[in-house]
Protein backbone atom coordinates (compact mmCIF):
# COMPACT_ATOMS: atom_id res chain seq x y z
CA UNK A 1 0.00 0.00 0.00
CA UNK A 2 1.19 3.61 -0.67
CA UNK A 3 -0.13 6.37 1.59
CA UNK A 4 0.12 9.99 0.67
CA UNK A 5 -0.12 12.62 3.24
CA UNK A 6 0.94 16.37 4.06
CA UNK A 7 -1.71 17.94 2.06
CA UNK A 8 -3.76 21.46 3.08
CA UNK A 9 -4.67 24.78 2.29
CA UNK A 10 -1.51 26.77 1.62
CA UNK A 11 -0.72 30.35 0.25
CA UNK A 12 0.77 31.06 -3.38
CA UNK A 13 3.89 31.41 -2.78
CA UNK A 14 4.34 29.29 0.21
CA UNK A 15 6.19 25.67 0.53
CA UNK A 16 4.02 22.41 1.28
CA UNK A 17 5.84 18.81 1.78
CA UNK A 18 4.45 15.91 0.95
CA UNK A 19 4.99 12.47 2.28
CA UNK A 20 5.03 8.82 1.07
CA UNK A 21 4.59 5.77 2.81
CA UNK A 22 4.93 2.54 1.69
CA UNK A 23 4.07 -1.06 2.89
CA UNK A 24 3.76 -4.18 1.61
CA UNK A 25 6.46 -3.41 -0.84
CA UNK A 26 9.84 -3.58 -0.47
CA UNK A 27 10.64 -0.07 -0.95
CA UNK A 28 14.11 0.19 -2.21
CA UNK A 29 13.15 -2.09 -5.51
CA UNK A 30 10.49 0.35 -6.43
CA UNK A 31 11.23 3.16 -8.60
CA UNK A 32 8.37 6.13 -7.04
CA UNK A 33 6.73 9.20 -8.05
CA UNK A 34 3.73 11.68 -7.99
CA UNK A 35 1.21 12.12 -10.09
CA UNK A 36 -1.46 15.19 -9.80
CA UNK A 37 -5.31 15.39 -10.89
CA UNK A 38 -7.64 18.32 -11.01
CA UNK A 39 -11.03 17.77 -11.06
CA UNK A 40 -12.48 17.28 -14.93
CA UNK A 41 -8.58 16.83 -16.30
CA UNK A 42 -6.22 13.69 -17.02
CA UNK A 43 -4.15 12.99 -14.02
CA UNK A 44 -0.25 14.53 -15.31
CA UNK A 45 2.86 13.58 -14.24
CA UNK A 46 4.87 15.20 -11.59
CA UNK A 47 7.85 13.45 -10.70
CA UNK A 48 9.69 10.43 -10.22
CA UNK A 49 12.88 9.34 -8.38
CA UNK A 50 14.77 5.95 -9.40
CA UNK A 51 15.59 2.98 -6.71
CA UNK A 52 18.73 4.78 -5.57
CA UNK A 53 17.62 8.47 -5.64
CA UNK A 54 20.42 8.78 -8.57
CA UNK A 55 17.86 9.18 -11.19
CA UNK A 56 15.13 12.12 -11.03
CA UNK A 57 12.90 13.62 -13.90
CA UNK A 58 10.37 16.10 -13.01
CA UNK A 59 7.43 17.59 -15.11
CA UNK A 60 8.20 20.59 -16.71
CA UNK A 61 5.79 22.51 -14.83
CA UNK A 62 7.61 21.63 -11.79
CA UNK A 63 11.10 22.17 -12.48
CA UNK A 64 13.01 24.44 -10.28
CA UNK A 65 10.17 24.83 -7.74
CA UNK A 66 9.52 21.15 -6.52
CA UNK A 67 12.04 18.49 -5.09
CA UNK A 68 11.51 14.40 -5.13
CA UNK A 69 13.54 12.23 -2.48
CA UNK A 70 13.08 8.99 -0.49
CA UNK A 71 14.98 7.40 2.03
CA UNK A 72 15.07 3.63 2.02
CA UNK A 73 15.97 3.30 5.12
CA UNK A 74 12.42 4.67 6.33
CA UNK A 75 10.82 3.55 3.17
CA UNK A 76 9.85 7.01 2.60
CA UNK A 77 9.19 9.45 0.09
CA UNK A 78 8.86 13.29 -0.03
CA UNK A 79 7.62 15.86 -2.47
CA UNK A 80 8.89 19.22 -1.54
CA UNK A 81 7.00 22.21 -3.28
CA UNK A 82 8.22 25.37 -3.59
CA UNK A 83 6.48 28.78 -4.58
CA UNK A 84 3.48 27.00 -4.79
CA UNK A 85 1.41 28.91 -7.46
CA UNK A 86 -3.18 28.64 -7.37
CA UNK A 87 -2.68 25.86 -10.60
CA UNK A 88 -0.73 23.36 -8.33
CA UNK A 89 -3.87 23.10 -7.17
CA UNK A 90 -4.79 19.25 -6.99
CA UNK A 91 -4.98 15.74 -5.20
CA UNK A 92 -1.76 14.54 -5.72
CA UNK A 93 -1.28 10.63 -5.77
CA UNK A 94 2.16 8.49 -5.13
CA UNK A 95 2.80 5.73 -7.10
CA UNK A 96 5.39 2.48 -7.46
CA UNK A 97 6.34 2.18 -10.80
CA UNK A 98 9.07 -0.26 -12.83
CA UNK A 99 7.84 0.21 -16.34
CA UNK A 100 9.90 1.94 -18.35
CA UNK A 101 7.10 4.57 -19.13
CA UNK A 102 5.42 6.89 -17.19
CA UNK A 103 1.97 7.38 -18.29
CA UNK A 104 -0.79 7.06 -16.04
CA UNK A 105 -2.22 4.32 -17.85
CA UNK A 106 0.92 1.97 -17.12
CA UNK A 107 2.08 2.86 -13.27
CA UNK A 108 2.01 -0.28 -11.37
CA UNK A 109 0.59 0.84 -8.07
CA UNK A 110 -1.03 4.02 -7.67
CA UNK A 111 -1.54 5.10 -3.28
CA UNK A 112 -4.63 7.15 -2.04
CA UNK A 113 -4.45 10.58 -3.24
CA UNK A 114 -3.69 13.90 -0.88
CA UNK A 115 -5.53 17.09 -1.95
CA UNK A 116 -3.43 20.24 -1.95
CA UNK A 117 -5.54 23.26 -2.26
CA UNK A 118 -3.63 26.42 -3.39
CA UNK A 119 -5.40 30.38 -2.92
CA UNK A 120 -4.53 33.46 -4.25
Amino acid sequence: QLQASGGGLVQAGNPLTLSCAVSGLRFSDWPMGWFRQVPGKEREFVARINRNGGDIDYASSVKGRFTISRDNAKGLMLLRMNSLKPADTAVYYCVANRGSTWHRATIDYWGEGTQVTVSS
